[in-house]
């Protein structure tokens, strides 16, 4: 199996194709048209292959705008699908992290934070597994200057779709996760993380996304967040438009 991080723009036909039909196995609700069109605001694609077979992938759009004045860059992640077989492998984060490296080497892009939607406790539950702060969280409230900053930015970005009060993004044709994906099994609820998700984003299993934020430097990382920073090192087997320059301006829909 290998990662490769690639320009949105250098997907072919068939290897959209292929990313529908893998996320259609995974969410409900979605058309192609709908899916090509969130694909297209993107400018880079990480996916995992196995002999030539599409094994999982994400997506990934850098937009620059400014915090209380200070100009900073985002990135901002798409849905991560991965095949149940090959879940168990640590090459999705540590592709993930190689881009991250690459990508905050990029020009014009300074101070890089993460800005991620999540409808599944599984994806949430990553967040404290490689950063030590990241918010929401159970262990500490989200500061008012994060707050602020994150509020302003899912405002402009999601416009009448973002609940500011919950800090929830609602589609109006959301992409809820299949039932056997949505579904957070009794005994996962003793996880704290997993328990405080729950509760902030109670409509998950109905497509609702819950905003979460994190920057993305090495002091941020955790332990076994840093083992996959060095051990992330050439991991990606192909890298295209990496330098790509961030929008103009910030997209008004989900991208």
């Amino acid at each position: 199996m290998n990662g490769e991080l690639i320009a949105r723009t250098a997907l072919g036909p068939n290897d959209v194709r292929e990313m529908y039909g893998l996320f259609t196995s995974h969410f409900e609700d979605v058309s192609e048209g709908q899916f090509r069109t969130d694909l297209a605001r993107k400018h880079w694609v990480i996916r995992l292959r196995d002999r030539g077979a599409l094994q999982g992938f994400t997506s990934l759009q850098l937009v620059n705008t400014r915090v209380d004045d200070d100009p900073i860059s985002v990135l901002y992640s798409g849905d991560t699908i991965v095949r149940p077989e090959a879940r168990s492998t640590t090459l999705l984060a540590r592709t993930w992290i190689d881009a991250v490296r690459r990508i905050s080497e990029g020009p014009g892009v300074i101070n890089l934070h993460w800005l991620l939607l999540v409808s599944g406790f599984r994806t949430y539950r990553l967040l404290p597994v490689f950063w030590k702060r990241f918010f929401p969280a159970w262990s500490e409230a989200t500061p008012a200057s994060v707050r602020a900053g994150v509020d302003s930015l899912a405002g402009s970005m999601f416009g009448g779709c973002y609940d500011r009060r919950a800090g929830i993004v609602r589609f109006v044709n959301p992409q809820p996760l299949r039932p056997e994906l949505s579904d957070i099994p009794e005994h996962r609820l003793a996880d704290p993380h997993i328990k405080f998700f729950a509760a902030a984003n109670p409509g998950h299993a109905e497509g609702d996304e819950l905003v979460c934020w994190a920057r993305l430097s090495h002091d941020n990382l955790t332990e076994a967040g840093k083992r996959m920073w060095h051990a992330s090192d050439g991991a990606c087997s192909q890298v295209e438009g990496t330098r790509a320059a961030a929008p103009a301006d910030l997209a008004q829909e989900r991208s």
